[in-house]
């Protein structure tokens, strides 16, 4: 069986080959490809009679899927698969298996030092540091005794709670269904609207889909408190980014931390978020420590052992 990398896993090619190895010692061949391109051409042609496709974050588009006469199964390493066109794998009854859980701590991790950066004005006053100033003009909050609201439940947004509650911040949560697991960490569920007006950080932690596209829109940041912070590592879409830098430049939100965008970084230089005053922005790194990264290539890799022994695991589709 065939099966491509079509882009870098953030890991040295030897260590996929270790990791790999029971299915290459099964007969089964690992193409990887260190470098990424959006080539249309150059991609039909590297997942040309691929069985089983492994990508990340890219792009995986309706027409290079189509292309692939022998495309069986797609692992996806990553959690969301909102870059999939999943009706083309239906149509083809091509199986789509996700890395759920691999950056969970990751992302949670960064989620807290975009609050904590925020709150103590750490990027500004490193630059002040350098050009041999002082702490003047800039103000220092604790985390400690803050309400902190969390939008989304999952894994993630457990894992925030769990080091928020551990923090000592007050927990408002919001999701479709509550989860006693949640609530044993002391979080009360709340209505989105109460969450957002009450909440001193609101931190989102939600998968991007029709429902949550543009969720947070300028209605609901209106309801945010002035002196609060929004913290967005989940998916760009699922706030409106213009509004929120308009809010910012007012001074109408405090700050926000920011890890996704409405495109996959590099952002163009107009982009709304890149000129406005108290953020702290990262070119979606939420991911991307060297743990989870080696993570989900062990659990991307998984998927399909599982999948050839007929007993699939992490399916999407």
């Amino acid at each position: 069986m065939k099966i491509v990398i079509l882009e870098p896993l953030g890991i040295p090619e030897k260590e996929i080959k270790d990791i790999g190895k029971t299915l290459t010692d099964n007969g089964h061949e690992i193409i990887s490809y260190e470098d990424k391109t959006d080539n249309m051409d150059i991609l039909k042609k590297r997942a040309e009679d691929a069985e089983v496709l492994i990508i990340a974050n890219m792009l995986l588009k309706r027409e290079l899927i189509l292309s692939c006469q022998k495309l069986k199964m797609i692992s996806v390493a990553f959690t969301g698969v909102d870059h999939v066109d999943l009706d083309a794998c239906k149509e083809k009854n091509i199986t789509v298996c996700n890395c759920a859980g691999y950056s969970t701590q990751a992302v949670a991790e960064l989620a807290i030092g975009l609050m904590i950066s925020l709150m103590r004005n750490i990027v500004p006053l490193d630059e002040k540091t350098k050009e041999n100033k002082t702490k003047e003009g800039f103000t220092q909050k604790e985390i400690f005794g803050k309400t902190l609201g969390i939008i989304g439940t999952g894994a993630i947004g457990k894992k925030v709670a769990e080091i928020g509650a551990a923090l000592g911040c007050n927990i408002l949560a919001y999701n479709r269904s509550e989860k006693e697991d949640v609530k044993k960490l002391g979080a009360k569920y709340v209505e989105l609207d109460t969450l957002l007006s009450n909440s001193d950080i609101v931190s989102v932690h939600l998968p991007l889909n029709n429902r949550t596209r543009g969720l947070i829109s300028k209605e609901k940041l209106d309801l945010m408190k002035p002196d609060s912070i929004l913290i967005n590592t989940s998916r760009g879409p699922i706030v409106d980014n213009k509004s929120l830098a308009y809010k910012l430049k007012r001074g109408e939100i405090a700050g926000a931390g920011i890890d996704v965008f409405d495109m996959e970084p590099p952002l163009p230089k107009d982009y709304c978020l890149l000129n406005v005053p108290n953020t702290v922005l990262t070119p979606h790194i939420g991911f991307a420590s060297e743990e989870a990264m080696e993570r989900r290539a062990k659990i991307a890799l998984a998927n399909i052992s599982k999948w050839i022994e007929g007993n699939p695991q992490n399916i999407i589709i």
